[in-house]
């Protein structure tokens, strides 16, 4: 076998269905599997599995064992030559997988590689390619001077800035929600450390392969939806556990060291002081929701769940055009994924994106929409009850015809 895909989930069903549908259509043409190990959510994550995919292999833990446990868990029973640790609210491209394992065959010690991941608006996530965390890298990453100077290698070198997004080449570290890599170097480096329970583990990882005499790689033309807010809400506990994580780093492979306390404490009271002050944005409604898609249903259903005059074009190109019409306003794309391509769709978010442009993704074979405005905050599911709708469309159609 090839290939062998984890997907660690928590408590993000609607987001690990359409993360599954993504990964199966990426597969279709590879000898592969999928491995689904369960941190004991209560969402009915389980259910679903057990009943749209029977045939993937679904490991339920009776706890949360915390991200690098869980997916050793997974990687225990893989059976693939490659491995590819995957985040559940992830969107992946039909090509992802055949690219990363063209691109394995051409390199001698090849470590971790990585991909270029785009939020839920599609806006680049710098965390795609990192450098090591020296404390200094640390720090000035809590304190967000990296934003001062993204490009300075020395504000920014947390984010690797000797590569651009669109630019592939090695880098050190790689970031958790996407990580390839032979299975055997995973045995070899021992896994994740299970002495971390969330962040930071993927930076030991890619750091002990560095170590080890391998090459690390971000490749820019795999790019994946990374919807992260269901992951990564940056709250106080996202900053305790990166500081712990980081501690335990830091006392890993470099020396003790006093000041580096002091750098991450002040990080973190910095941290918590503009999550406090920070204001709240309210959402804006859209000028204009545009549907891709050519189903008549769900445009009377948009139409009737958002009160307004949705528009329906039939095709990318269309929209295209469409939106340089609408040039300024707030615009709302809906995408029906039974007649687009998910990696049509995340190029079209990562070519088109504006701070005035939302997305929502209507995944194939669904009955609900997935978005994400804020990479920062939790997602959207908007459910769509077609049966009843289609049963009041159709009544109202043979009124107006009598």
């Amino acid at each position: 076998m090839q290939l062998s895909v984890i997907i660690l989930n928590y408590n993000v069903r609607y987001f690990l269905e359409q993360c599954v549908r993504s990964v199966l259509d990426a597969i279709s043409n590879i000898d592969a599997e999928i491995i689904v190990v369960d941190n004991n959510s209560s969402d009915g994550s389980g259910m679903m599995m057990r009943e749209l995919f029977p045939y993937i292999k679904y490991i339920d833990n009776n706890a949360n064992v915390g991200f690098p446990k869980g997916n050793n868990i997974g990687v225990s029973h893989a059976k693939g030559e490659y491995i590819c640790i995957l985040n559940p609210d992830t969107v992946v491209g039909e090509t992802t997988f055949v690219k990363l394992l063209s691109f394995a065959s051409k390199k001698q010690k090849m470590g971790i590689v990585g991909c270029q991941l785009v939020d839920g608006k599609g806006q680049f996530l710098p965390e795609s390619k990192r450098g090591i965390p020296t404390p200094w890298v640390s720090f000035s990453k809590a304190m967000g001077l990296n934003k001062i100077a993204p490009k300075s290698s020395f504000l920014n070198a947390y984010y690797a800035p000797h590569l651009c997004k669109d630019e592939s080449g090695e880098v050190s570290v790689l970031v958790g929600a996407f990580m390839f890599m032979r299975k055997e170097l995973y045995i070899e480096l021992g896994g994740f450390d299970e002495s971390f329970f969330m962040y930071v583990e993927d930076t030991d990882l890619s750091y002990r392969a560095i170590k080890s005499g391998y090459k690390n790689y971000y490749k820019h033309d795999v790019v994946v939806i990374h919807y992260k807010g269901e992951s990564t809400v940056k709250d106080a506990l996202y900053m305790q556990r990166f500081r712990k994580g980081m501690q335990i780093f830091y006392k890993k492979h470099f020396s003790e060291s006093y000041l580096f306390d002091v750098f991450m404490r002040m990080g973190s009271f910095c941290f918590m002081l503009a999550k406090k002050h920070k204001k709240v944005k309210e959402e804006k409604f859209p000028d204009k929701i545009i549907l891709v898609s050519e189903n008549n249903y769900l445009l009377e259903w948009g139409k009737k769940k958002w009160d307004c005059d949705m528009i329906m074009v039939s095709n990318l190109l269309k929209l295209q055009n469409l939106l340089k019409r609408y040039e300024g306003l707030y615009i709302e794309i809906v995408f029906d994924g039974d007649m687009l391509s998910n990696g049509d769709m995340i190029l079209f978010m990562k070519s088109n994106t504006d701070r005035k442009r939302t997305f929502k993704i209507k995944p194939k074979d669904t009955s609900y929409l997935v978005g994400s405005n804020n990479s920062n905050d939790h997602g959207k599911i908007i459910k769509i009850d077609y049966q009843n709708f289609v049963n009041d469309y159709n009544k109202s159609e043979i009124l107006l015809n009598l």
